[in-house]
């Protein structure tokens, strides 16, 4: 596996983490691919008049760098998304330097799954944290020694 862990290769309390500055731009691909339009998201003007007094990101993208980071780290590649709890806890503006953290909760070895810590923060204030369950992919099995290989009669 050129990135990301087997199941084997897992810890409990292995952790990964990545930074990502929020960017209108983010945020208006994210309205745009979602189909979610909410003026709190795109809207300046009515943004003001909330209690976030501006323009917040979409909390659902969050989410989706907790996936990437999932999918591109750990457990990494061939990973199979089998649940997720996201609890909002602050707003995302644009320009906060979002910082993304995956650790390794409980490790099922019979059914390959990882249950997983996810918390998004910004300035070290969480912002979102919840708890993933995922499938690892499992290490391929060695061909064992006694195999022999017939290389005809």
């Amino acid at each position: 596996m050129t990135s990301g862990c087997y199941f084997e290769d897992l810890t409990l309390g292995q952790t990964v983490s990545r930074a990502h500055v929020v960017t209108d731009a983010d945020i208006r691909a994210f309205a745009d691919l979602s189909g979610d339009h909410n003026p709190v998201h795109l809207d300046e003007a009515f943004a003001a008049t909330t209690p976030f007094k501006g323009r917040i990101a979409h909390g659902m993208l969050s989410g989706a760098y907790i996936s990437a980071l999932i999918a591109g780290e750990l457990p990494g590649p061939g990973t199979i998304y089998l649940s997720q709890s996201l609890n909002f806890r602050r707003p995302v503006k644009i320009g906060d330097p979002l910082e993304v953290h995956v650790t390794v909760a409980t490790l099922d070895p019979v059914k390959a799954r990882v249950g997983l810590s996810t918390v998004c923060t910004v300035n070290g204030k969480t912002v979102v944290e919840g708890e993933a369950t995922v499938m690892a992919p499992r290490r391929p099995a060695a061909p064992s020694t006694g195999d022999v290989v017939s290389e005809g009669r």
